[in-house]
């Protein structure tokens, strides 16, 4: 019965980081000319003055940045290329993910 109890927790430590994104949406954008930290943090600080912002990932060798919305709120493509221009880049593509891909 104990091993049950600990499989239990086991399985829903691993799944609650999961059910945390759930909820939120989560969009890929392709951006053109980022090429060292200090850009990837230049772009950070743009994106983040968006209200609703959860979490952004920058990928410097691939210029694929990974933006996670709080639940309830989404991102447009032209908010979004708004803010990738003014942080000097050019917003290449923009995709909806799933959450969790």
């Amino acid at each position: 019965m104990k091993n049950l109890y600990v499989s239990i927790l086991t399985l829903l430590a691993l799944l609650l980081p999961i059910g945390a994104y759930a909820g939120s949406l989560v969009y890929s954008l392709q951006v053109d000319g980022l090429a060292c930290p200090f850009c990837a943090y230049g772009i950070e600080k743009k994106l983040s003055s968006i209200e609703g912002m959860e979490d952004i990932k920058v990928n410097i060798e691939t210029g694929q940045v990974i933006v996670t919305m709080e639940d309830g709120s989404t991102l447009t493509e032209t908010l979004a290329g708004e803010k990738v221009e003014q942080a000097g880049f050019t917003l290449r593509s923009f995709t909806q993910m799933k959450a969790g891909e």
